[in-house]
Order: structure tokens, then sequence, then C-alpha cells
């Protein structure tokens, strides 16, 4: 019988994943780091699934030294999502191609260093990409605005994996100290099961969160003396008489753009005035938008879905239960005038 490692069953779904990705691009939007992500992680469990499945021995060296791709490519593809003026200077950007760098001498000269490296460097970038969503959903200002929400907790949930990873690192230092690494090789396949399929998973949801179109440059900023009304007023206008809330590529970066306020003041005054984020927000006039055509048409629980701005009908139902507490078509059912139906 053809023994085949679990990790090789995470790598053939996260090239699933990977392709699913690719072919939505263009209609969903795709970030390409979201992409190179989804793809590391799938070779990083086929590098797995030949070290502890076929003992293949050029894959132990090759198996760190990917791993430690991983963390920086995790943190560089959720800043993606931050305003660019929140993005570090080129100075700095070299800085995390180091880890790859340092885990490459570490294999060559140290290897008992090897996962205790790992586990720094997890643990280390995990609380990085923590750092990046502190401010909630509204701090990802280049993620639609219908998916950041899930882009935050998909940000949330890598985060996370990382450091299961890093723990599962430590089980297999330790189990090198304890077992001489009789038990490393089922540690390591459910460590790669795991942590690599969630990192995947999260790179692949955030991925679709990201506009299809490319957005232009930051104009300088006016200078923030706007009062909070005034800021909210401007917003509505755009949102409801312009008809903005449509744009279903929406961005709080792009909203800015167009209010000519930066992303920081309509965060600030959105949450100040309205008590919520700007993603509920504009999800609100969305939802009120298709609360008038489910009332007022025949149009389709789709159509109206599709024409007041949501993507797609898990976004739409969630965001609809959160505004009515009832589905679309028992919300219709139970507000559409006797003499239309």
């Amino acid at each position: 019988m053809i023994f085949v490692p679990l990790s090789f069953v995470a790598a053939l779904l996260l090239v699933i994943l990977l392709v699913s990705a690719l072919r939505a691009r263009e209609t969903t939007g795709g970030n390409t780091a979201f992409l190179f992500l989804v793809a590391l992680c799938a070779l990083q469990s086929v590098v797995v699934g030949l070290r502890w499945g076929y003992h293949v021995e050029a894959a132990r060296y090759a198996q760190p030294i990917l791993a430690s791709c991983l963390p920086p490519l995790v943190l560089f593809s959720f800043r993606t999502l931050l305003q660019r003026d929140d993005l570090e200077g080129g100075r700095m950007r070299w800085l995390h191609a180091l880890p790859p760098v340092v885990m490459t001498a570490i294999v060559l000269f140290l290897p008992a260093l090897i996962d205790a490296a790992l586990i720094v460097l997890f643990v280390g970038y995990a609380i990085a990409v923590l750092n990046l969503g502190r401010s909630g959903p509204d701090a990802l200002v280049e993620a639609r605005l219908d998916s950041a929400v899930a882009a935050h907790r998909a940000l949330v949930i890598a985060a996370v994996a990382l450091c299961l990873s890093a723990l599962f690192d430590l089980g297999v230092l330790l189990a090198f100290e304890w077992s001489k690494g009789e038990d490393a090789a089922i540690i390591a396949s459910n460590a790669n099961l795991l942590g690599l399929f969630f990192i995947g998973l999260t790179a692949f949801v955030a991925s679709r969160a990201h506009p299809s179109a490319p957005t232009q440059p930051n104009p300088p900023e006016p200078s923030p003396s706007e009062q909070d009304r005034e800021i909210l007023d401007q917003v509505q206008r755009l949102l409801v008489d312009q008809r903005l809330y449509r744009d279903d590529n929406l961005t709080l970066s792009r909203l800015a753009r167009r209010a000519g306020v930066p992303a920081r003041q309509i965060s600030g005054a959105v949450n100040r005035l309205a008590g919520k984020n700007v993603s509920q927000y504009i999800n609100d006039i969305r939802i009120s938008e298709a609360c008038r055509l489910l009332r007022d048409t025949d149009m389709s629980v789709t159509a109206a879905m599709l024409d007041s701005g949501f993507q797609t009908k898990s976004n739409f139902n969630r965001e609809f239960r959160r505004v009515t507490a009832l589905s679309p078509a028992s919300w219709r059912e139970q507000n559409r005038p006797q003499a239309v139906a």
C-alpha cells in the first residue's frame, strides 16, 4: 500500500485553495502577497512530508529555511492591507529578508539551535502581526469594506497559527531531548496539518479582501481641522447621494481620498458619532438599501445583494442578520406590503 503523509493531503488542499483564488482573482480581487503565502505553505507541507514521511535527507535542510520565510511573508501580506503612510520606510524592509539568511547559517553551522530560533521567530512575528490589527478592522484601510472584518479575523487567526507552529516546534525540541526524537515525526506532521493549513486558509480569505483594481497613490493629506460631524456628513453625502456604497471594491483608503479627509479622521468620526467601525457603518447603509429593494420591488435576494454593494452571500446574510435579526427572505415576508405580495 502506498503511504501518503498527512502533510501531502494538506498540500493538496492548499493547492486547491490557490487555484480557486487565482481563478477568482479577476472578479473578486486578489493580493499577490497572500497568493505567494498560500503557495509557500503548500511547498512547506510537501517538504515536511518528504522529511518525516519518506525520510528524505535533503528535506531536513530545506524545511527550517522555508519555515523561516513564512512569518515575514505573513506580516508583509497583511501590511499590504494597511494605509501606505503606515508602512515602514524602505530602509527597514530589508530586515525581513534576514530570517531565511540567518536560518541558513544556523542550519549549516549551529543545527542544534534550529528549533529554538524558529520558536523565537514565529512568536515574535505573531506579536508583530497582532500589532497590525490592534485598531480593529478599520486599520485595514486597503481591504474592501465588505470584507474588512473577515480580513481582520484572518489576521488574528494567522497570528494564532504562528504561535501554534512555535508550540509544535517546542514539542519537537522536547521530543528530541526526552525521547531522542521518537515522537518528532508525529508532532511535526500535526504541526504541518494545523499550523500551515490555518495560515494558508487565512491567507486565502484575506487575499479576497483586496480590491481587484490597484488603488491610486494617496495625495497629501489636508490639515486635520474638520469637526467629526462635518466629516460624517461629508462621508454620508458621498455614500448616499453619490451612491458610493454600491462600489463593491470600496475601501476606507478610497473613501478617504474621495472625501479629501485622512482615513484616521473618518474612522475616528464614525467610531465616536455612530459607535461602530467604518465597515459596519457602510454595511448598515447597504442593508438599508437591500431592505428597500426587497420590500418595494420583485428583485431576487441575490440581485438585491449585488445591487446594494455586497459581493458574497455569506457576508450579506451575516450583515443582514446583524442589522435586522432576520434572514433576507424572512424579512421580505414580514415587511412586504400586502398589495405587492
